[in-house]
């Protein structure tokens, strides 16, 4: 074989291979070949080490979950961004890891001791107040990660937040900052307000106004571009009655589901890090040494609360509550299972020191029967049969629908109907045509312009559509006779804010000329705070922007536009700061908020260095 090779090389192909090369190099460099070599599978390179492909697909994926919740059923997934969604998440990405080298480099550390009691005692992994190994399995699969991978993510959160910690807490505020923002922020005003309404100014509009105002924005009024579709209709519930559900696959299901109930044991233990102050020999004689004490009748619990360095779980006499398997280090759950009630392990050595184990109570896997479990078990083998049934149905429509010249055959061949929509444009219409996938669909090349079926579009979890359109209704010029009506109400509305915003800034002249007279009718409110009660928020923040008056006698004026089309003069007559020193509390309160922003600020521009100075390539 090397032989055969070496031959070949001295040919053409050699020469082919060579030349290929050569313009490869020529056209991208060298060092573009290296990295695409060295770096297959990452899209960036953040001071030389790889974020893989894999990470930004699963923090896109988690970026749409995320939406997905908080939209609940406003959700559209039609509607995201898939390139913007892809670039947040990577820079997301970048900070991360920019974040969690920092954090290494700087000898952050979190031990896997502290991980197992954070994970323990989350409530979100625990069932009645208790840690349950099920739950957390659960939790942790709906969010694509194994167990491995989500202690592995967990340890890089908790580095990083240890840093964000050490940056943000170093945040601080003299006392002169504190009373300054105190004054301002315990600060009142006495203002009164006169509202000029949109209503109250008549305007008309001409003719020639209508036309010139057409003719300038022509291109506004067009009729809008629409479309008519045909289309077919896939019910998920059409293949629940045709599912079959064999004896044997319940059986299956259920032995699957009830292997998994274990047996949970609550253990306590006393721990004895190993580090870098202490050996394992130490450690080890540390511990036999609390074996030789328990040995002589003293306390577990009592001895776990004054020498177990497991911060989690000493102060409640080493309790680590109810686990099954799979949760502790094997070391420490071979030991565990070993064990009867009230029993003492020997010492035993993990990645976190050494441990002294005692089992304090077991409950056994209540295993329900299968008749019990039978009627959802049933039901959950028939949802999944009719599932596979629809989805092979929809493969084989879509690739029926590819193949065909219209909906008529795949129709007949599938016994569903061809029916047909209402026209609609690119903002959709009602039911199926207000849904976004189906609207991109009518509208994309390929359908519009081509004539072609579309591939299947699910538009909800229970149903496929396939469409193609029937009519494409392309814009026309309307006429001014079809849109004055709309034209003049947009210059009723213009017209109608600039009399009155000219109407009010007239007012507002002659109150700062010392016309007090113009205005006869105030709105009067005294000793307003920035969170008054009642008045427009717009307002509150001109009033607080205002200058302080000159004199009692003299207030400060200022007009505001507000959306509704009105226009509000304020008069500003006093500004005043309580005498009464603020109490310990407000004191408190208002230090705690200043350092924390002061040191989010912090955060922020450590963050900002951090990128600068980092070397970041985009692959």
């Amino acid at each position: 074989m090397l032989q055969s090779i070496r031959e070949r090389s001295q040919g053409w192909i050699a020469k082919l291979i060579i030349g290929f090369i050569i313009l490869l190099m020529a056209l991208t460099g060298f060092e573009a070949i290296i990295r695409a070599s060295s770096h297959q599978g990452a899209v960036a390179l953040v001071n030389g080490e790889e974020i893989r492909q894999t990470d930004l697909q699963q923090a896109v994926e988690m970026q749409r979950r995320s939406l997905a919740q908080r939209l609940g059923a406003d959700f559209d997934p039609a509607l995201l961004d898939e390139q913007r969604l892809r670039e947040a998440a990577l820079k997301g990405l970048i900070e991360r890891e920019l974040l969690l080298q920092d954090a290494k480099q700087n000898k952050f550390a979190f031990s896997d001791a502290a991980l197992d009691q954070l994970i323990l005692q989350t409530p979100e992994f625990q069932v009645d107040g208790k840690f349950d190994a099920q739950r957390f399995d659960q939790v942790i699969t709906q969010m694509g990660y194994s167990r491995l991978q989500f202690r592995n993510m967990l340890k890089q959160e908790m580095l990083i937040s240890q840093l964000r910690a050490g940056v943000a807490g170093t945040g601080f505020v003299t006392d002169a900052e504190l009373n300054a923002f105190a004054a301002l922020e315990r600060q009142t005003r006495d203002f009164a307000t006169h509202t000029v309404k949109s209503g109250t100014v008549k305007v008309t509009v001409s003719d020639e106004e209508l036309q010139g105002y057409y003719d300038e924005h022509r291109t506004e009024y067009l009729s809008p571009e629409q479309v008519v579709i045909n289309y077919v209709e896939l019910k998920k519930d059409e293949f629940l009655a045709k599912a079959q559900v064999k004896p044997e696959d319940v059986q299956a299901l259920y032995q699957s589901e009830t292997s998994n109930l274990s047996e949970q044991r609550e253990a306590a233990h006393i721990l004895i890090e190993v580090n870098s102050k202490v050996s394992d020999e130490q450690a080890k004689a540390k511990i036999e040494e609390i074996k030789a004490r328990l040995e002589k009748g003293e306390d577990f619990a009592a001895l776990a609360k004054e020498f177990s360095q497991d911060p989690g779980s000493a102060s409640k006499g080493g309790d680590l509550g109810y686990a099954g398997r799979g949760v502790y280090d094997p070391a420490f759950e071979e030991a565990l299972y070993s064990l009867n009630k009230g029993q003492v392990s020997e010492p035993v050595k993990t990645s976190f020191g050494w441990h002294l184990i005692k089992l304090l109570g077991v409950q056994a896997a209540d295993v329900p029967s299968l008749e019990s479990m039978r009627p959802r078990l049933e039901a959950e083998l028939k949802a999944r049969e009719a599932d596979r049934l629809f989805v092979e149905a929809t493969r084989n429509l879509e690739s029926s629908a590819f193949e065909a010249s219209d909906l008529t055959q795949p129709a007949q061949e599938f016994g569903l109907k061809v029916q047909t929509s209402k026209a609609f444009g690119r903002e959709g219409g009602e039911g199926l045509t207000a849904n976004r996938q189906v609207i991109q669909a009518a509208f994309s090349p390929e359908v519009l312009e081509d004539g072609a079926n579309s591939t299947a579009i699910q538009v909800d979890p229970e149903t496929v559509v396939i469409l193609r359109v029937k009519e494409h209704l392309k814009p026309t010029q309307q006429t001014l006779e079809q849109v004055k009506d709309t034209i003049r109400d947009a210059l009723i509305e213009q017209k109608t804010a600039e009399a009155t915003r000219q109407k009010g800034e007239a007012l507002l002249a002659d109150l700062r000329a010392g016309k007090t007279a113009a205005v006869k009718e105030w709105n009067v409110v005294e000793a307003a705070t920035r969170n008054q009660e009642g008045v427009s928020p717009l307002v509150l923040q001109q009033v607080f922007r205002m200058t302080k008056p000159e004199a009692n006698d003299k207030p400060s004026y200022a007009g505001i536009n507000l959306p509704d089309g009105s226009y509000t003069v304020i008069r500003l007559t006093g500004v005043s700061v309580p005498k009464e020193a603020f109490t310990d509390e407000e004191r408190a309160m208002y230090r705690r908020f200043l350092a924390s922003r002061s040191g989010q600020e912090d955060f922020a521009a450590y963050r900002r260095a951090l990128q600068a100075n980092a070397e970041i390539k985009n692959l």
